[in-house]
C-alpha cells in the first residue's frame, strides 16, 4: 500500500505541454509523410531533407513532452528541454514559483538557479499544487537531527 511519502516523491511532470507537444509531433509526422509522398517533382534528396526536418521537429516535441523532475533518495533528477541535471537535496536552498515564472526555479547553494520545467504555470491549479509539493519534499529530505 502506498504511503504519503510515496505520493510526495512521485515524479513532477507537466500535463498540458505533454499533450500539446505530442499532438504536434504526430501532426508534423503525418503532414511530412503526406508532403513527401504526394508533392510532385521532389527529388529523392529533397524528400530526404523534408523527412529529416519533420523528424527533427518531432524529436524536439518529444523532448519537450519528456521534461520532468524525478526525486530519489539522494536528490532531484531534473530533465529540462536540452539538459539533464542531478541536484543533491542539500544543494537546494529554496524553491520559487511566483512573480509570473513559467516554471519552478530552484536556488542552489552555489548561487546558481535551475529551472524545473516539470512544473509549468500553464497547468494552472495542478502546477500550484506541484509547486507546493516540491519544497515540502525538499524540506523532508534535508532535515537533519539538528536542523538549525
Amino acid at each position: 500500500m502506498p504511503t504519503p511519502d510515496d505520493a510526495l516523491a512521485a515524479p513532477f511532470r507537466p500535463r498540458l505541454a505533454r499533450v500539446v507537444t505530442l499532438a504536434v509531433a504526430v501532426v508534423v509526422l503525418a503532414l511530412t509523410a503526406v508532403l513527401v509522398l504526394t508533392m510532385p517533382g521532389l527529388a529523392p534528396l529533397d524528400q530526404t531533407g523534408f523527412a529529416l526536418f519533420g523528424l527533427l521537429i518531432a524529436w524536439f516535441c518529444w523532448r519537450q513532452a519528456s521534461v520532468r523532475a524525478v526525486p530519489d533518495a539522494t536528490g532531484l533528477l531534473v530533465r529540462n528541454l536540452l539538459v539533464t541535471t542531478h541536484v543533491d537535496w542539500a544543494q537546494i536552498v529554496s524553491v520559487r514559483f511566483g512573480q509570473g515564472r513559467a516554471w519552478v526555479q530552484l536556488d542552489l547553494a552555489d548561487g546558481d538557479t535551475l529551472a524545473v520545467m516539470g512544473v509549468q504555470r500553464a497547468d494552472g491549479a495542478f502546477a500550484e499544487q506541484e509547486a507546493r509539493r516540491l519544497p515540502t519534499l525538499v524540506a523532508r529530505r534535508t532535515t537533519t537531527a539538528r536542523d538549525d
